[in-house]
């Protein structure tokens, strides 16, 4: 079998090797030394000057609403997974949907403006398989309308443009640790600010709202991870460029093999380089996406329909309303498999499939 993705897992004797300190210090939660070790070694690796560890992606972006005091309507996209949006219905807020652009598959820029009202309150752009937004464009239209920006970056880990972290645009950046993702925690998901006093309102936000020992300065929730999670994260860190270059070798790999494809890549920020997150591969009709999943499936060799299907219609908690682009290309993407121990004769394997398949 091979599944669309699989967790990396260090040599065991190095995650063991920090499992010790948290037996002797018998300190298993509560942002303890690991959990403090890997916010710091984060920072450095990433390029950023702040930064906090938190239970995972979808609590980053709550506590992101919250940090912000949002209200109102917030503006997002329809291509993302469901967090995105359940987290600003969670908060209390309106999501107004903004369709993609066709070639990026990220929010268009251009579309934005008209989709702002009176009662618009910020912007929640998702950076889609880790590919920028056009950060330059939505910063100036938040600046125009005195808009606050998030960035849903869960894919984005170590992406840069210009050589300046994604995770540095906005107001607020998060980013998921799951496990499925190509670095990872195994439950866990990151917050960063540029502004001190921001990441300071998020530090007590994630601990229950407390400021001292016996004081509160603010409505909180519970975001702190275990040492468990640190020590994952931390040993994890060791191998992510590593894990990294391998799944480039494999993208390499899956774009030569698959030239004759009757599908398109979506097009990657021209100032970024891709970090290898997912492997999505846009077909030129659903018929033939659903095709090929099948021949795939029966070979036992697993793919994802991500994002499928649009959120702008797809959510009982909301009323449908139609996204053109979003809608189409929710129904011909497909992500193919992509992880560190995929080799590179099942990558051909696949390719054949494909190619055998879309042939006949």
């Amino acid at each position: 079998m091979i599944p669309v993705t699989k967790p990396f897992l260090p040599p065991q004797q190095e995650y063991s090797k920090f499992l010790e300190g948290i037996w002797i210090r018998n300190w298993l939660t509560n942002m303890g030394p690991l959990a403090s070790q890997l916010e710091l070694e984060l920072k450095d690796y990433l390029g950023v000057n702040h930064l906090l560890f938190v239970t995972n992606g979808t609590i980053a972006l709550q506590m992101a609403i919250k940090a912000l005091d949002l209200k109102g309507d917030i503006l997002t996209t329809p291509f993302s997974f469901v967090a995105t949006t359940s987290s600003i219905v969670w908060e209390s807020c309106r999501p107004v949907f903004v369709d993609i652009d066709d070639k990026t598959l990220n929010m268009d820029a251009h579309k934005i403006e008209a989709a702002i009202t009176e009662n618009t309150s910020a912007i929640l752009a998702t950076h889609v398989y880790g590919n920028p937004c056009d950060v330059e464009k939505i910063d100036e239209i938040a600046r125009k309308y005195q808009l606050k920006v998030i960035y849903d970056a869960a894919h984005a880990f170590g992406v840069k443009i210009k050589g300046k972290s994604i995770f540095e645009f906005g107001d607020i950046s998060t980013c998921s640790l799951h496990a499925t993702k190509l670095y990872h925690s195994v439950e866990g998901g990151l917050l960063i600010t540029k502004a001190p006093d921001l990441l300071k309102k998020l530090a007590f936000v994630r601990n229950f709202g407390i400021s001292g020992y016996d004081s509160y300065s603010e409505l909180g929730c519970n975001g702190k991870n275990s040492e468990f999670h640190a020590a994952m994260g931390l040993a994890n860190l060791q191998w992510v460029e590593r894990v990294i270059e391998k799944r480039k070798s494999l993208m390499i790999r899956y774009e030569q093999k698959l030239q004759t494809f009757k599908a398109c890549r979506p097009i990657w920020h021209p100032h970024s380089e891709n970090n290898s997150a997912y492997m999505p591969f846009i077909l030129e009709s659903e018929s033939l996406l659903l095709k090929i999943k099948t021949v795939l499936d029966n070979h036992e060799i697993f793919t994802r329909r991500y994002f499928y299907p649009s959120l702008n219609n797809s959510l009982p908690y909301l009323p449908s309303i139609p996204m053109p682009i979003s809608d189409d290309i929710s129904k011909r993407v497909l992500c193919l498999p992509l992880y560190y121990d995929l080799t590179l004769e099942e990558v051909d394997w696949i390719c054949r499939l494909i190619l055998r398949t879309q042939n006949n």
